[in-house]
């Protein structure tokens, strides 16, 4: 009973994980989304394919913020290999010009936050519990006191393979582990500070970005900027296999050997590997990244039947037949820990979701600012 309950703090609290790529992550679903008032945002400028958005953009900077042209994509998957159920349909797109930061938030960015503000992050507060069995089945037992702590999700890599389904072997609730403690207790950030800053909820980062005067990035900004002014490429850098001097991700048999190719156990300094046609860094491997949108596997076939679709805000409510009583939101770019054998995340198209109460070992997050 006591694994049992366990298991259900962990379903509630922690980050879904990825899933085999030979097996279907997704139900199918009758349900279908409605878009968000803020779905009739004007125009900035007159709409271009993202071919000519890279032509007519100069690419200019502005300081740790990079100018993402207005422009028309097709967002959705490219590819059937690794893509699941919920990239598809592919449909038209158009997104107004916005500035994003050119690599994830840095722990050396996060301490100015937390420093100026006093914030205590998620991983830091103890659990609420009345609020977990909110959505949980109802008669639910209370979990122990002793997992009803400050704690978060770490990622322990077993010594021998194991099932690709059992998530739970390689993921582990670690008390005291938070973003000044990314391993748990006795660990530490100390010459960290160029790293993208990890065990951050959805909540910190819209904290830290409406202290900076930003926001977090749409599903549909993130991908068009993640593809990098290319509408035809699968990954950042083009069509091209992941590679080690690309990004950021798991080389070896996940999740017991990594062979550290690209010299990284874990996260590595932001900018480590070639930036995209934009100029971000990042936008594949390293840390899966939080956007605005909540969601449903749904939502892109509602989104197909539109001829296209004008600044997407995502559906208004959440829906994940895995979880279904569980509100998640979508993340994006795929982190440390992918590899093609288990999670290709690190193509522009790929998505997954967490609660928003989650943080975990390879979750961050990116802002951007809108242009008046």
């Amino acid at each position: 009973m006591k694994k049992l309950v366990y298991v259900s703090l962990l379903l509630i609290l922690c980050f879904s994980g990825c899933h085999t790529n030979n097996q279907s992550s997704e139900s199918e679903s009758d349900l279908c989304c409605m878009p968000t008032t803020s779905q009739e945002s004007r125009f900035l400028a007159s709409p271009q394919t993202l071919g000519e958005a890279e032509n007519n953009s100069s690419n200019q900077s502005l300081g740790d913020m990079v100018l993402i042209p207005g422009g028309e994509f097709e967002m959705g998957a490219k590819e059937n290999q690794f893509a699941k159920p919920d990239e598809f349909p592919v449909h038209k797109v158009y997104v107004d010009s916005f500035l994003m930061d050119r690599h994830p938030v840095t722990n050396a960015q996060f301490r100015e936050f937390v420093e100026a503000t006093g914030y205590v992050t998620t991983a830091e507060r103890r659990p609420d519990w009345q609020e977990i069995k909110k959505q949980l089945p109802p008669g639910t037992p209370k979990p122990p006191d002793s997992l009803l702590v400050p704690a978060s999700l770490v990622f322990k890599s077993p010594d021998h393979e194991v099932s690709l389904s059992d998530y739970i072997a390689w993921w582990e609730w670690v008390p005291g582990a938070n973003w000044r403690h990314p391993l748990g207790p006795g660990s530490s950030i100390e010459g960290l500070d160029d790293h993208p800053v990890v065990h951050v909820s959805w909540y910190d980062a819209m904290a830290y970005a409406t202290w900076a005067g930003k926001r977090l990035p749409t599903e549909a900004e993130w991908e068009y900027a993640a593809r990098g002014g290319n509408n035809d490429y699968i990954y950042p850098w083009g069509n091209e296999p992941v590679s080690a001097q690309r990004a950021n991700f798991w080389q070896g048999n996940f999740p017991y050997k990594n062979v550290v190719e690209d010299g990284f156990q874990r996260t590595a300094p932001v900018g480590s590997f070639p930036a995209n046609g934009y100029g971000l860094y990042d936008m594949a491997g390293n840390v899966w990244e939080w956007t605005a949108d909540w969601y449903h596997p749904d939502y892109y076939a509602f989104l197909a039947q539109q001829v296209i679709a004008l600044n997407p805000q995502g559906p208004e409510t959440s829906f994940d037949p895995m979880e279904p009583g569980v509100p998640k939101k979508v993340i994006r770019g795929g982190s440390f820990l992918c590899n093609d054998s288990y999670c290709a995340g690190y193509r522009s198209s790929a998505r997954m979701k967490s609660s928003p109460d989650s943080g975990a070992l390879h979750l961050g997050f990116r802002c951007v600012k809108d242009i008046d």
